[in-house]
């Protein structure tokens, strides 16, 4: 237990070499005032470096993202790639418009110029493929990005790429934290204050030519689009993108249409949440489009939403799983070949969709990390709103040219009087109805999640909605495809649960799906209306077994 002397003499050590006025202030205040419960929840342990890089609130202390931490982050990446043969090699840092994005990417390039790599920063602020389409367009052995993506506004984060444009995995991610966790004294880390590259637009310029590549040279471009960039830096790269393929300019949701890290519109600056789409469809209501489309701030997820007379609002949200699909089955017609893969947690009509195709599909563990890596990857998909559709481009999910796919279909299907809901009755009547749902929790205590995980392993539910659970896998074990990762597969009859924590924010995840066979157009709403009745009832039953 850290005694409050102990606690007092930690902050003062950190204050001594916290290099931002900011954080100084804040953790001098705190000393001052002997906060001792404030000073142990930021100095209890140490920010974990993993597989998604850092990510955490904003603030002074090592459990907080601040220059400190970044610099020492910065210090093992060095390290890391200097290890390895890299003593020159150049490292590509872009960064999003987040508080403190700006000085944490100066940071970063000032530790890599201090340790004999060459760094370049991007011009400004600007999406995260972007970033990872840069890595391989420069040659570069590593790329950061500093970026919280769909998290709130007290929170930023550091993602890092190696060379192959991918981001890190195991071992690399547990060697990084090594490294970082040897860096001494800050003022033993050389911190020039010049003598790295600021880049030019022609990386973007590069980057644009490269998303007409996702369209058919022949295919119509007339479909009209509502955008929201949900206050983040998607705007000027997906109207630029959208002007170069000859599409309608997007109107623009004027409220979030410019970067502002206080995310003043929405609680959550992510699509997926409540209320954050409210905008975007009361413009969709005066502009009459054929869609809604929304990224997250760093633009790596592509949200749509569709015309729908029968919802409140006229407009409905398509799920990840549903957008998945349907570029899936547009690129089918389109004649791709290659591998079409996603992560576990994703609807498993994909499957479906390729075997009817002839294609190679492939499931991967949660995160574009894993998706990336998929040998001959053709398109991949996660149910968090994230699509890889040119993976010789970017090897990421990629909300700008995912955009660019979606509103080719639209136009396509246009052409002929039809829409993307038309297509997924389509893909129901081929394949069986797949319908989705997650049971999400956010939590304050981390003890939650691990209790109810806990909770899962001991007593694994026996049915699910009357639906008896025919297997229970513990994936901590692995599986003869699957690396291990904490999480738990159950399978029932005509359907699917997956529960995991989060690796980005405090929330316990529960993946749901159910499969209902449909013969004709006339029995989908009955179809419908028992996918629904059945997700509902799953989710009850889980939470009450997991205790949530």
């Amino acid at each position: 237990m850290t005694t409050p002397p102990d606690l007092l003499a930690r902050a003062r050590t950190w204050l001594a070499e916290d290099p931002d006025p900011d954080t100084r202030d804040e953790l001098a205040k705190l000393i001052d005032a002997g906060d001792t419960g404030e000073l142990a929840a930021r100095f209890a342990g140490t920010l974990q470096f993993g597989t998604a890089g850092l990510r955490g609130e904003l603030g002074a202390g090592p459990l907080r993202m601040n220059r400190s931490v970044v610099i020492r982050a910065a210090a093992g990446l060095a390290a890391y790639l200097r290890d390895r043969g890299h003593r020159d090699g150049l490292v590509v840092i872009g960064y999003d418009a987040r508080y403190k994005s700006a000085d944490f990417a100066r940071d970063t390039a000032a530790v890599m110029t201090g340790a004999g790599l060459r760094a370049a920063v991007l011009p400004r602020p600007l999406p995260t493929p972007v970033l990872a389409y840069a890595i391989r367009h420069l040659g570069a052995v590593a790329g950061v990005e500093v970026t919280a993506s769909h998290n709130p506004p007290r929170d930023n984060g550091y993602k890092v790429y190696l060379g192959d444009g991918s981001q890190i995995v195991p071992p690399a991610d547990g060697e990084i934290a090594a490294a970082i966790a040897a860096v001494g004294p800050l003022d033993g880390v050389p911190r020039p204050d010049t003598g790295w590259e600021t880049l030019g637009e022609e990386v973007l310029d590069a980057y644009l030519a490269r998303t007409d590549a996702v369209l058919d040279a022949a295919s119509p471009r007339t479909a009209r689009v509502v955008y929201t960039a949900m206050h983040g830096v998607g705007a000027s790269v997906l109207t630029a993108a959208f002007d170069r393929a000859g599409f309608p300019a997007p109107v623009l949701v004027a409220e979030q249409a410019e970067p502002d890290p206080a995310f003043p519109t929405v609680a959550f600056p992510n699509p997926e949440e409540p209320g954050a789409m409210d905008l975007a469809f009361a413009t969709a209501r005066r502009a009459a489009p054929d869609l809604v489309i929304a990224n997250d701030p760093d633009a790596d997820r592509c949200a749509v939403a569709v015309p729908d007379a029968s919802v409140d609002g006229g407009w409905r949200m398509l799920r990840g799983d549903e957008v998945g699909a349907l570029l899936a089955a547009h690129l089918v017609r389109r004649g791709a070949t290659g591998v079409f893969a996603e992560s576990i947690v994703s609807s498993s009509l994909l499957g479906r969709i390729a075997e009817k195709a002839g294609l190679g599909y492939e499931e991967t563990l949660t995160g574009f990390k894993w998706i990336a890596r998929v040998e001959g990857l053709r398109y991949g998909y996660e149910e968090a709103l994230g699509y890889c559709v040119d993976p010789e481009g970017v090897r990421d999910k990629d909300g700008i040219t995912a955009a660019l796919l979606v509103a080719e279909l639209a136009s396509v299907l246009k052409e002929d009087g039809r829409t993307l809901l038309d297509l997924l009755d389509d893909l129901a009547l081929e394949h069986g109805l797949h319908a989705t749902d997650q049971l999400s929790v956010r939590v304050q205590d981390l003890s939650v999640i691990a209790d109810a995980m806990h909770r899962l392993r001991e007593r694994p539910p026996a049915a699910l909605a009357g639906l008896p659970v025919t297997s229970a896998e513990d994936l901590s074990r692995g599986t003869d495809r699957l690396p291990p990762t904490d999480g738990l597969r159950y399978g029932l009859d005509g359907a699917r649960v997956i529960v995991r924590p989060s690796g980005t924010e405090p929330k316990l995840k529960c993946y749901l799906e159910v499969v209902v066979p449909v013969g004709a157009p006339g029995e989908l709403p009955a179809a419908r209306a028992r996918a629904a009745e059945l997700l509902s009832g799953i989710r009850r039953d889980l939470a009450d077994a997991a205790g949530i």
